[in-house]
């Protein structure tokens, strides 16, 4: 009698593999082989990518507050030191929200933050 193989198995982790590879260049979306290895990498590249996303973000608001703070004369650090002993706890999102849309509440959150810089 024949071995039996995992047949039913097989076929769908080979479906799931080149569904996933669906739009890929040549034999990535058609071969198993080379499709499983861009899927993998895709992967990779996803995981890491989600977490550069963030260190992105995080850059651009401090750009921002710092185009704003050199617009008032302040450096960003002065800034920051500043809100730390002022005991403000806005993180840099907001403030960059603020720095745009509410001009004069980011101008008395300065202030604040300066006369105990």
């Amino acid at each position: 009698m024949a071995r039996a193989r995992t047949n039913v198995a097989r076929h769908k982790r080979v479906r799931r593999t080149l569904t996933a590879a669906k739009g890929y260049w040549g034999g990535r979306h058609r071969l198993y082989r080379t499709a499983k290895e861009a899927v993998l990498s895709a992967g990779v590249d996803a995981y890491r990518g989600r977490k550069q996303k963030k260190v992105d973000y995080r850059r651009l608001w401090i750009t921002r507050l710092t185009a704003a703070l050199r617009a008032r004369g302040f450096s960003y650090s002065r800034f920051i030191g500043g809100l730390k002993k002022a005991n403000i706890a806005l993180n840099r999102k907001v403030l960059s929200e603020l720095a745009i849309g509410d001009v004069r509440a980011f101008d008395r959150i300065v202030e604040m933050a300066l006369q105990k810089a």
